[in-house]
Formats: structure tokens, sequence, C-alpha cells
């Protein structure tokens, strides 16, 4: 039987905590490249040696912090893919909370830090896409697979279908915010949209 965690443990954790922390600030204000273990380190108060024994890598870093980030998001987007009511009122709720999620400002930053450096920095985009979008697709299209098993979508690739909805879902509001245009867009209407044109492209097959 497991006890309450000790002291050591506690501070263990609020020190990781506090680096990741401090991390999260320096990559979103500064970006990867610009962003040092040794700099982090300093702000903290700390040595090197102490941050790698959390952290052996900028890339882990990174990692961990992209995980705080989505991590807690996750569970919840993931539960609106829970059938309640028609696919349609599903797939609108998972695109409400999608959307608001990635068209939100520090969304919007971190996709343009990951943007601007995977040329230089491969891992950077490679972790960005594990973490995020690959596990969003994938649960998105185990969703689609079961509504074509029953019928309720003609049967085609669900990953693909998966990856279409999502490119349908980011068409506006996404696309401009990330681009800083100035266009007023309804989240409400850009899920309307893309919800409608996805189940019309993947009405089932008439007898």
């Amino acid at each position: 039987m497991s006890g309450a965690p000790s002291r050591r443990e506690i501070r263990r954790q609020d020190r990781r905590k506090a680096i990741l922390l401090a991390a999260r600030s320096s990559f979103m204000d500064n970006g990867y490249a610009a962003t040092s273990m040794s700099a982090i380190a300093a702000e903290l108060g700390g040595s090197k040696t102490t941050l790698w024994a959390y952290f052996p890598s900028k890339e882990e870093l990174f990692s961990a912090v992209l995980e705080e980030e989505i991590g807690r998001f996750r569970a919840a987007l993931l539960a609106t893919l829970e059938l309640h009511g028609s696919l349609e009122d599903t797939l609108t709720r998972f695109c409400t909370a999608l959307l608001a999620k990635i068209g939100a400002p520090d969304s919007i930053r971190l996709h343009r830090i990951v943007a601007a450096e995977a040329g230089r920095f491969p891992e950077l985009g490679r972790i960005f896409y594990e973490r995020a979008p690959r596990q969003t697709q994938q649960r998105l299209a185990a969703f689609l697979d079961s509504a074509m098993q029953r019928g309720e979508l003609r049967g085609a690739n669900p990953l693909l279908a998966a990856q279409q909805l999502l490119a349908l879902l980011q068409a506006r509001l996404y696309t401009f915010r990330l681009w800083n245009v100035g266009e007023a867009v309804d989240l409400d209407s850009d899920v309307a949209a893309a919800v409608d044109t996805f189940l019309r492209a993947y009405a089932p097959d008439r007898p």
C-alpha cells in the first residue's frame, strides 16, 4: 500500500513544475532556437547539471512542455467523441472544442514556433506532430471507423477521413489567426460548415 509522497518527492515535483514553467515562457517568448538550457538554469537559480537531471536535452524539455500544454486538454477533447445524440451532434462538439483550442492565442504562438523552426530542427516538428496532430487524427479516425461500421458514413479510409475533416475545420478562423489576418470569422459557423461539408462528402452510399 503506497502512502503519501515524501517531502523529497514533493520538492522534486515542485522543482519539475518550476522548470516547465520557466521553459514554457522561454520557448513562447524566444522561440526554440534562442532558448538554451543554460539560460533556463540561470533563471531558476540552479546549475545545468540539476536541470539535466530532470531533462537530459532541450528536445526532451520541449516535449515535456508540450505534453503539459496539451495533456489535460486532450482528455477533455477525446471525451467529446463519446456518442451522445446524433453523429452530427458529436462531431460538432468535438470540432467546437478543438477549434477553440487551436485558435487560442497560446496555441497560435506555439504553432508559429514549430512552423518557423521545424526546417532547422526536424525533431521539433516530429515532437509536435506526435504529441498533438497525430494523436487527434488517430482517435478521430477510430470514432469515424465505428460510424462507418454502423452505416452512418460511407465506407472509406477512416484516417484520411479524419484528416480531411480537420483540414476543413482549419480552413478559415485558424488560418486567419495563424497568419494574423484580421478577418472576422465566427467559430460556430466555421464548425457548422466543416461538419456539414464532411457529412455530405461521406454520406452513406445509396442502395
